[in-house]
């Protein structure tokens, strides 16, 4: 036997509404409808709600918070410390199930490690307070180099840069190489603490992290710096160079005992 087979072609229709759902995501039916009319569409009503349907456009999506687009910058050390600051977050747990988080700051000239500050949470307040200590210690670099990361994108740090006259560099989202220098640090980092040893507090997780990075900047034989330690490649303005964490610059006495 022999049926009629309906040809319906309903791809200009799809288009239209994929176009206007993508532009105007929290409108409906109604103001697309009109919108097409407008635009000089014939199509009649029921066809246009029969496609809406179709593509579930009436269920209500949650659109994510879209990012300006990031422009790629290139990998290049700088001449002089202070120039541009790489910043990261590492994740890890304590025994008794904790999620800690580390925040690392790096001058990419000499790579030197200049704050590993260990916490529970890090709400961007604190990576602006750490950022703050530092500046006490040592200065502000012309540019910090970071992720896409809610702490890094959030209002509070971008005034922040904006009052201090500091540049912030947003890496492209899903390329971590662009941030290669801080990647380099965080794989030492982990293979040689956070993978190596199980902690059962923050005090020795702490305690760890500060041993790690002093050896770090004084004795590591960095390759791309002609097997040299970051300190003895280009020292700071402040002689024997020692970076500290964010518990450290708090500590007078500790800071005193570090330079010395």
């Amino acid at each position: 036997m022999w049926y009629y087979h309906t040809k319906k072609d309903d791809k200009a229709v799809i288009d239209a509404l994929s176009r206007l759902a993508e532009e105007l995501p929290t409108r409906g039916f109604e103001v697309y409808f009109k919108r097409l009319r407008r635009e000089g569409h014939k199509w009649n009503r029921k066809r246009v709600l029969r496609v809406y349907r179709e593509m579930n456009l009436k269920l209500r999506r949650k659109h994510k918070k879209r990012l300006p687009a990031r422009v790629k910058n290139p990998l290049e050390a700088p001449a002089a410390v202070n120039e541009i600051w790489s910043m990261d977050f590492m994740s890890d747990v304590l025994s008794d199930g904790r999620k800690v988080r580390v925040f690392n700051v790096m001058d990419d000239c000499n790579r030197e490690a200049l704050a590993m500050d260990v916490g529970l949470n890090y709400p961007a307040r604190k990576v602006v307070e750490t950022l703050g200590y530092l500046e006490e210690e040592i200065g502000l670099p012309k540019t910090l180099r970071c992720d896409n990361g809610p702490e890094f994108i959030s209002k509070a740090l971008a005034q922040w840069c904006k009052k201090k006259r500091v540049e912030l560099m947003f890496i492209q989202p899903g390329r971590p190489m662009q941030n290669g220098f801080m990647e380099r640090l965080n794989r030492f980092y982990r293979e040689d603490v956070l993978d190596a040893y199980w902690f059962n507090d923050l005090h020795q997780l702490r305690t760890r992290t500060d041993i790690w990075m002093e050896d770090y900047n004084t004795m590591h034989p960095h390759s791309s710096l002609g097997d040299t330690p970051p300190v003895e490649f280009r020292p700071r303005f402040y002689a024997g160079s020692r970076s500290v964490t964010k518990s450290g610059l708090k500590n007078k006495k500790f800071l005193n005992l570090a330079l010395s």
